[in-house]
Formats: C-alpha cells, sequence, structure tokens
C-alpha cells in the first residue's frame, strides 16, 4: 500500500486546517513574545546604561581615602605655615605656602574642592559647629571663625568645616 502524498500547504489527515480564531490566537501569541523581547531588550540596555554611569561614580570617589590622609597632612602645614609666620621666619612659610598650593592643586584635579565656610550662613550639611561665638557685627547663625577647613568630593562632604558661629552678646 502507498500512502498519500501531500503538499506542504495541504493539510494532513491528522491535521485539521486552521480556522481563522486560531489563526488570530497564535498572531496575538507572536506578538505578546515580540513585545516582551522588546522590553527584555530595553531593560537590559537600560541595566547597562545604571551600571556603567554607577561604576564611573564609583571610580570618582575612590579617591576618598587618600584624600583624607592629605587633609591631615594639610591641617599640619597650616600649623606650620603658622608657627613659621608667629616665628618670624616668613621665607620658610613662604615655601610651606607653595607646597600647600602643590596639595591643593593636585587634590582639585580630582574633584576634591575645600567648602567655604568664612562668611557663610551655618549649613550643618557642610559645617559642624564647635563653639559659639558671640559677635554684634553679624547675623546669628554665621560662621565667623573656621578651625578647620571642609573638604568635599564632587558632591559629598568628605570632611565637614569645624566653624564657630555666631551668636547674639548677651
Amino acid at each position: 500500500m502507498s500512502e498519500p502524498t501531500t503538499t506542504a500547504n495541504e493539510p494532513t489527515a491528522t491535521e485539521a486546517p486552521a480556522s481563522g480564531e486560531d489563526l488570530a490566537q497564535v498572531t496575538r501569541q507572536r506578538d505578546e513574545y515580540f513585545d516582551q523581547l522588546q522590553r527584555a531588550r530595553a531593560d537590559f540596555v537600560n541595566y547597562q546604561k545604571r551600571a556603567k554611569a554607577q561604576a564611573d561614580a564609583d571610580r570618582v570617589y575612590l579617591v576618598k581615602p587618600l584624600a583624607l590622609d592629605i587633609l591631615d597632612a594639610l591641617d599640619n602645614f597650616d600649623r606650620a605655615i603658622e608657627s613659621a609666620r608667629a616665628g618670624g621666619a616668613s621665607a620658610i612659610a613662604e615655601g610651606l605656602l607653595m607646597v600647600e598650593k602643590q596639595f591643593v592643586a593636585a587634590l582639585n584635579k580630582h574633584g576634591v574642592e575645600p567648602i567655604p565656610a568664612l562668611g557663610q550662613s551655618f549649613d550643618p550639611n557642610f559645617h559642624e559647629a564647635i563653639m559659639q561665638q558671640p559677635d554684634a557685627h553679624h547675623p546669628e547663625g554665621t560662621v565667623v571663625l573656621e578651625l578647620a577647613r571642609g573638604y568635599k568630593l564632587g558632591d559629598r562632604v568628605i570632611r565637614p568645616s569645624k566653624v564657630a558661629v555666631s551668636v547674639r552678646p548677651s
């Protein structure tokens, strides 16, 4: 007995011809799968962008521990400069000042900047109040003395300024 031959377009005896309803259902399913694929691709592209942005941000803030160590040395340079000036060694003070400026320039190159404090309104996000000082010449809450300079790295404070804040004299 020979088997019946069918062409690719003809349904076999075991297959029923596709109805319009079945075809619409398969088309909807195909469209849903295609939509899911497009969303997955877009999600992956967005993930890649977020991961790259996070890695870039992390790279910027890697300098923080080194900057904090250098800031301690800068504080000592400030003390040495003041001591040299007080002792009448202005040439030594000028030399120390030049070295200090080089340190500050190197830090600036990597995004570390001093926080302005003197004459500013006290801001707890940037300043740490160490003391209050009666002052009739400045409005209350104004920074009148900077005891230790603060620094920020990009938009993050790595060390707040230690300041004295004005209060009304009693």
